[in-house]
């Protein structure tokens, strides 16, 4: 298998992740491709045609995209039983928050680097953060339980969601009023998955 990737992607990183929880990664090939939503690479389109990563190119089926897609893959290949059937709904929701969050906060990045200065919106900016903030204060408020319990798919979504708030908007001060959630990351962040994917490394 290869898994197409660019630079310090969260869901490229969500993937990454669950190779290491599901001791799969030695099997996957990486390769370096270009992502931007202005000219994506050739290579990234022939396996993606909607010219986004992760993408991972299989030897006995098509190409599978979408970091959602991917990770179930992954999981059912492994038999990782990061996506229990006894919670399933709470599960895949939370790792939908997670991926919104990711979603909000990679496009803000967006606006800012490849918007000339002059049409740059601080107004969709805001919006954008709106709804971070607001999954933050439901993750704080709805699903500490959920997250202080075994291993699934949410947790590794929400932490590299944070993780990638740490990286890219930490002005933002995202801890601020979240002491459950932070002081999970905190912990969650130490695991030899996270630790070999930290994009500052």
């Amino acid at each position: 298998m290869k898994l197409l990737q660019a630079g310090p992607s969260p869901f490229v990183r969500k993937v990454l992740v669950t190779l290491h929880e599901t001791g799969q990664y030695d099997e996957v090939e990486m390769v370096e491709v270009a992502a931007s939503p202005m000219v994506p690479d050739p290579a990234l389109i022939a396996a993606n045609p909607v010219g986004k990563i992760p993408a991972l190119v299989r030897a006995d089926g098509p190409t599978l995209y979408d970091s959602r897609v991917i990770c179930r893959y992954l999981d059912a290949r492994a038999e990782g039983g990061l996506y229990p059937e006894s919670r399933i709904w709470d599960t895949l929701t939370l790792e939908a928050t997670g991926d919104g969050i990711m979603d909000a906060a990679v496009l803000i990045i967006y606006e800012e680097r490849f918007r000339p200065r002059e049409q740059v919106s601080m107004e969709w900016i805001e919006g954008q953060w709106g709804k971070v903030s607001r999954a933050l204060d439901a993750l704080e408020t709805r699903w500490m339980s959920h997250l202080a319990g075994r291993l699934d798919m949410g947790h590794i979504a929400v932490a590299c969601a944070l993780g990638y708030l740490d990286f890219r908007h930490d002005a933002r001060k995202w801890r601020v009023g979240r002491p459950a959630l932070a002081a999970w990351y905190d912990g969650f962040v130490k695991r030899d998955s996270m630790v070999a994917t930290d994009p500052t490394s």
